[in-house]
């Protein structure tokens, strides 16, 4: 990948970057509440791509809708938004499906969020973006909060296979961040966003008889879930993603997602009856205190 221009400070735009990042790790914090209500009806497979084929609808509405003018992207830009496609939205989704049957939520929280981690270095190494002191600083500090929400909620019944899943996720998160930025700075972010959730779809296509078979046997509850997945997490929260991520820099804003956990940890016990240890609520604090560190100058 070459270097990219450094992005501007999200505040130079305005409020809406930053209203663009909330909404999605709202959107992302209730998917993993979403995962794991559908997951006892759906497999990883077919979750995965029941959850991309209404994100392309959706996606496809929002760019009808929008009108905005399609931009033929070269055969380099492909090439990104392939590997986005395929890692991120079609590799990541059913590697995590698939970890949350294996393993506890606390361990996933702790691997998974490797991925923001990986993106602040490779951003730095691949995509020009340097290493700011306070950036690497608020990333760490992020982590050793995912780390003790994960401590707090690990039951002791991951296997090694849930562990590798999870460490694939994080890794295919990272690639699909790292892909997608290049092709921001000229491709609009809606349309890479429908290109990249159509070509993960494709890449899920071989699950489409396990697809049809649980959507005519799964409670409609289970069902109006994948839905949801598909519409809000998926089509809303990728775009709004996109967004952010062609005005702010790659680094700083996937070490924003550190505030996911402490959000689905609340959102658990509001909806599921979870309630979190003191020692979870401890450790979303340090991550909310690790992502405002990595916001200073």
């Amino acid at each position: 990948m070459t270097a990219a221009a450094p992005a501007l400070p999200a505040s130079r735009y305005g409020w809406l970057p930053l209203a663009a990042v909330g909404f999605t790790v709202l959107a992302w914090a209730s998917a993993f509440v979403g995962i794991r209500a559908v997951g006892a009806s759906y497999g990883p497979g077919a979750l995965a791509l029941g959850r991309l084929l209404v994100g392309v609808v959706a996606l496809g509405v929002m760019l009808l809708v929008s009108r905005r003018r399609w931009v033929a992207p070269t055969l380099r830009e492909w090439g990104f938004l392939v590997l986005c496609g395929v890692a991120w939205f079609a590799v990541y989704n059913v590697a995590l499906n698939d970890a949350e049957t294996r393993v506890d939520a606390g361990t996933t929280a702790m691997l998974v969020n490797v991925g923001p981690v990986l993106i602040a270095l490779f951003a730095g190494l691949l995509l020009g973006e340097g290493f700011p002191r306070w950036l690497i600083i608020g990333a760490l500090v992020a982590f050793s909060g995912a780390v003790l929400v994960g401590a707090a909620t690990a039951d002791g019944t991951a296997d090694l296979l849930g562990v590798l899943l999870c460490l694939a996720a994080a890794v295919t998160y990272a690639i699909g961040v790292l892909a997608q930025k290049p092709v921001l700075r000229r491709l609009p972010g809606l349309q890479v966003t429908f290109t990249a959730c159509a070509i993960g779809a494709v890449a899920c296509l071989p699950f489409t008889p396990s697809l049809v078979e649980t959507v005519a046997t799964a409670p409609v509850e289970a069902t109006l879930g994948v839905a949801y997945l598909g519409l809000v997490p998926t089509a809303l929260a990728f775009s709004t993603w996109a967004y952010a991520l062609a005005r702010m820099d790659a680094g700083r804003l996937g070490v924003s997602t550190y505030v996911v956990p402490p959000i689905t940890v609340a959102m658990s016990a509001l909806l599921l009856g979870e309630f979190p240890a003191w020692l979870a609520i401890l450790g979303g604090a340090v991550c909310l205190v690790g992502v405002a560190l990595t916001r200073r100058r």
